[in-house]
């Protein structure tokens, strides 16, 4: 069965696919589609014109959400609203948590938050840091081409490709560490993720010092002491001025945020 496809006027066409591969089919190679999961972010954009659609590819009806467990791996699809993910152990539950509010949470989608592109004001992407430090894998699509890749090799072509869902290995500990101060108005201006595998293996990564989240290779390898991986996180980052923060405060910040993430670890090993 074809995806359904109603045109609302001369410029954009609603393609509402039933299910994955429909989905896949309908976004082609991307050109001049844009993918609507809850639409929290791209609706504004489309509303305010800072973005025009040839194609709104509406992802609500294509089965591609929810949580699935086989063993230590979970799956999660990328339409599952970022709020079911507020209990899940840290850094991906307190890093859930920490976006925006329950309306937004309840909204909003995990594909939808990964995929965003730059924010115009504030840091977009939230959750993008805890997926990393959990080593998650991204399953996506382009010309009907399936493939599964490391997050971090994923995220700088989010735009040419069609997130389907996110995989990873349960850590053994995990904790987040996040800005939080009152002007932000629940906005993540800049937030660090660790999580530590069974295999005794460290991952960091951070979200608010760049164009998307990062991975610490420098903190991790400094991680023995605390003090040395918050100064050295600074190698791995670009920071930039907002309207939340500018890059000057956050290289202040950063360190600060390696080092509770760093303890918290220690604390629950």
């Amino acid at each position: 069965m074809a995806a359904a496809s109603v045109v609302t006027d001369a410029a954009t066409e609603v393609l509402m696919p039933g299910s994955e591969d429909e989905a896949i089919a309908a976004f082609g190679d991307g050109a001049e589609v844009v993918v609507v999961g809850g639409g929290t972010i791209v609706l504004p954009d489309l509303t305010y014109r800072r973005r025009r659609a040839r194609k709104a590819l509406m992802l609500g009806g294509a089965g591609l959400a929810g949580i699935e467990t086989q063993g230590s791996r979970v799956t999660i699809g990328t339409m599952t609203p970022v709020q079911e993910l507020v209990d899940m152990p840290a850094p991906l539950g307190p890093c859930a948590a920490n976006v925006a509010d329950l309306e937004i949470r309840s909204q909003g989608t995990v594909g939808g938050n990964l995929c965003a592109r730059e924010g115009y004001e504030a840091p977009r992407g939230d959750l993008q840091s805890a997926f990393l430090a959990l080593g998650a894998s991204a399953r996506s699509a382009a010309n009907g081409d399936v493939t599964e890749e490391p997050l971090e090799d994923f995220l700088p072509k989010r735009r040419e490709r069609l997130l389907l869902g996110v995989s990873f290995d349960e850590p053994a500990a995990g904790a987040f560490a996040g800005l939080d101060r009152p002007h932000t108005h629940d906005y993540t201006a800049l937030a660090v993720s660790g999580a530590k595998g069974t295999d005794g293996t460290l991952r960091l990564a951070a979200t608010g010092t760049g164009s998307w989240g990062v991975r610490l290779p420098s903190a991790e390898a400094a991680a023995e002491d605390p003090v040395a991986a918050g100064e050295a996180a600074l190698e791995d980052v670009s920071p930039h001025d907002d309207a939340l923060a500018s890059a000057w405060y956050r290289t202040k910040v950063l360190p600060v945020l390696v080092r509770r993430v760093l303890d918290e670890l220690k604390e629950s090993a």
